[in-house]
């Protein structure tokens, strides 16, 4: 009797504690779908895929209990209002690239890529473990975002010109599309820059309404169809040694989604990070050769205007972090960050390399 009076009171109890624990947990998994406003069309499908593969990610691990849809540029709304979408709840999250919204504030810059900054891999040691998105983090606040990497394009080519560009002279009166920072740093070398979102550039290329144009690499450019009507591809892009792109969180939502869900979120944003780029070498090289193929000429920037072109975006920023006290305190964060990566570089990274290319060049 005392055995079977023991085995159903305990049996009451775990049903007790399980009616208990069951609201618990579906409290703190709450059915949530959120809309995703990108800055790009489905047709490039590396950046325009790294929201859809958070979504995937979120999705699966919370046995569809929260959802985020992806949509392209346009569909919501414009390409170049992702933030303001955000930042005013129209939509909960965005991905974009930053830089496109320097007319708020130039620090916005510095989530992304500035003129001869910090390379792909070193941003994100800044990012993850020098407190660069902390600090970026604090400046967010004043537009309502949480921002968390998403995505980095590498080292980008230099653009596509309708004529070659061998002094720093060609550079004066020519109109660019060019966004962020480096717009700035051209404009003082004669250039006019112009902001254009990703599916309006080819049009505007093939109207002469813009002489020339930059945008990631090979594998998006081709996409983009520029080699059609500019057969000038220079490289580098020094503008953006390695462009970081973020998914940018209204703050009131982000700070109201549990902590399971915070966490699934920043792991799917963590691996969307490393697969574009991923996409990006892997396919990058197979493009270029199609371009080449295609009548493509590739050209380097000369080293007066690469020289020229470093002496106008130290100005730049000089001229930014004397009248912007959030700008000073992130961008002097990366110098002193990325003064000593580079010295780190040349030890290792940069010798090896070197060699190995020396050793190609040989058979």
């Amino acid at each position: 009797m005392k055995r079977r009076q023991f085995l159903s009171t305990a049996g009451a109890g775990l049903a007790a504690s399980a009616a208990v624990v069951a609201p618990a947990i579906a409290q703190s998994m709450p059915e949530l779908k959120w809309r995703c406003t990108t800055s790009w069309p489905k047709s490039l499908d590396v950046p325009f895929g790294a929201s859809e593969t958070i979504a995937k990610y979120v999705a699966e691990a919370t046995d569809n209990k929260f959802q985020i849809q992806p949509f392209a540029g346009g569909e919501i709304v414009p390409a170049l209002q992702a933030v303001d979408a955000v930042s005013n709840a129209t939509v909960e999250m965005c991905h974009t690239a930053a830089y496109y919204f320097i007319g708020k504030d130039p620090t916005f810059a510095l989530y992304c890529s500035v003129p001869f900054g910090l390379n792909s891999r070193q941003q994100n040691a800044w990012f993850q473990d020098h407190g660069g998105q902390d600090m970026l983090n604090e400046f967010g606040k004043k537009y309502n975002i949480y921002g968390i990497a998403g995505g980095n394009t590498g080292t980008q080519m230099g653009g596509w010109f309708r004529k070659e560009i061998n002094s720093v002279e060609d550079l004066s009166g020519l109109k660019m599309r060019i966004g962020g920072w480096a717009g700035k740093t051209l404009s003082k070398l004669g250039v006019v820059p112009q902001q254009i979102a990703g599916g309006d550039i080819y049009p505007a290329l093939e109207k002469g309404t813009i002489d020339a144009t930059e945008w990631v690499g090979p594998y998006d450019d081709e996409k983009l169809g520029f080699y059609k009507v500019a057969r000038y591809y220079y490289y580098p892009g020094w503008w953006e040694g390695g462009t970081a792109l973020h998914f940018f969180i209204n703050l009131d939502k982000w700070n109201a989604l549990p902590k399971a869900y915070k966490s699934l979120l920043a792991l799917a944003c963590g691996y969307a990070n490393m697969d574009v780029q991923a996409r990006y070498d892997a396919r990058n090289p197979a493009a270029i050769k199609r371009l080449v193929a295609n009548g493509t000429l590739l050209r380097p920037f000369s080293q007066a205007v690469m020289e020229a072109c470093l002496k106008a975006s130290n100005e730049v920023n000089a001229e930014t972090s004397a009248s912007n006290p959030d700008f000073k305190k992130i961008y002097d964060s990366q110098v002193d960050f990325r003064n000593d990566e580079n010295l780190w570089w040349q030890i290792a990274e940069y010798s090896y390399e070197t060699f190995m290319i020396r050793m190609r060049s040989k058979g």
